[in-house]
């Protein structure tokens, strides 16, 4: 026999079956005898929707995830329960959004397969790479985010196949030397076209003097502004100064000198916000892609299409390196956590005491000249 209990939702009946599973029913709205079945809890995040379709007197269909509308064992449903398991992972922390994303828009050319088995041939696989020769790096990322996933689904725990049929597959991209680094030249250019007061400008100063990566302008603001007091000559001289937290996973704590170019740059525009950085609306940009994607616009605009943010952080990189700055000084600045040639770790009080003088030997006037 069942036992009903009215809980925090009007009309809604929480009924424990003899197997123990639990039933919900909702009475609509002046209907005292009607009962119409929905199909979760109030913890679920559909919960909402089926509830009060229940109480306006209409039956509401279950929430399906998109595996279960592919058909069973298909390459369509391994797919879908792949990135669902991501998704997953993103929610809990475990996982980066913007990889998850990225695999999507990559798995998502299998979903047209005609192939409705599970287990791609090997020879199609290749054939689909080969289609893609004319972007060599987008076609390799296609068939290593398909081996990842057939990885996945060889594991143990679940057994979905019992072979890799995408790796084995020869990749076509050979990596070049990657973005091409500022110099002064390209520096004094930007800023020309792009003055005090503009985005571009903020935008720029950000990369340059503080060695971010583009996706880090999203985040970072006054809020990531500290003093440090540092004892030199046994005075107590006090440093403004940016610490963050790299987006990138596996980055280490960064923290260099405010310098005053940078807080010029940031107090210019008439509107500030949460971030140095502004889009439309005041408020920042949703993601790193967009920030770049932007910065690339600027970059045309001012007659460098040539050039990238990355290309800045390296430009400064070289820079450094030029100067005489130690190749710990400069991971120091980037946030790297391990060096080329060993896995030495730069300590975070060491980090910063590093990036001071590093940065201290860059004449802000002349550094691009």
């Amino acid at each position: 026999m069942s036992k009903a209990l009215k809980v925090d939702y009007a009309g809604l009946i929480e009924e424990t079956l003899p197997s123990g599973s639990m039933r919900y029913r909702v009475r609509p709205r002046g209907e005292r005898k009607r009962r119409i079945k929905i199909h979760c809890g109030p913890d679920h995040e559909d919960f909402q929707r089926q509830y009060l379709a229940a109480r306006n007197g209409e039956q509401p269909e279950p929430l399906k995830t998109a595996s279960e509308y592919a058909v069973p064992r298909s390459i369509g449903w391994l797919v879908h329960v792949y990135l669902e398991y991501l998704e997953k992972r993103v929610a809990a922390k475990t996982f980066s959004g913007k990889t998850l994303k990225k695999k999507r828009n990559l798995l998502n050319k299998l979903l047209d397969n005609p192939d409705r088995v599970m287990m791609i041939p090997h020879s199609r696989l290749s054939e689909m790479h080969d289609d893609m020769m004319a972007t060599p790096a987008q076609a390799d990322a296609f068939i290593e985010a398909t081996a990842v996933m057939y990885d996945w689904a060889m594991e143990k725990k679940r057994r979905y196949v019992s072979s890799n049929p995408a790796r084995g597959i020869e990749k076509i991209y050979e990596k070049g030397e990657g973005a091409t680094p500022w110099k002064g030249v390209h520096i004094r250019q930007f800023f020309a076209v792009h003055k005090l007061g503009t985005k571009p400008h903020v935008a720029m100063s950000i990369l340059l003097w503080t060695g971010c990566r583009i996706e880090d302008t999203t985040i970072l603001g006054r809020r990531n502004e500290c003093k440090v007091l540092e004892l030199i000559d046994g005075e107590r001289v006090e440093f403004e100064a940016v610490r963050w937290q790299p987006s990138k996973k596996g980055s280490t704590e960064v923290m260099v000198p405010l310098l005053a170019p940078l807080k010029e740059a940031t107090r210019a525009p008439k509107i500030q916000g949460n971030t140095y950085l502004l889009g439309r609306g005041g408020k920042p940009y949703a993601s790193g892609d967009s920030a770049s994607a932007m910065f690339k616009t600027w970059c045309v605009e001012a007659g460098l299409p040539q050039l990238s943010a990355h290309g800045v952080r390296k430009g400064l990189a070289e820079l450094l390196a030029e100067l005489g700055c130690t190749q710990y000084e400069i991971m120091a600045i980037h946030g790297h956590s391990e060096a080329k040639t060993s896995e030495v770790y730069t300590r975070r009080v060491e980090r910063w005491n590093l990036a001071r003088k590093a940065m201290e030997r860059v004449d802000v006037s002349h550094a691009w000249s």
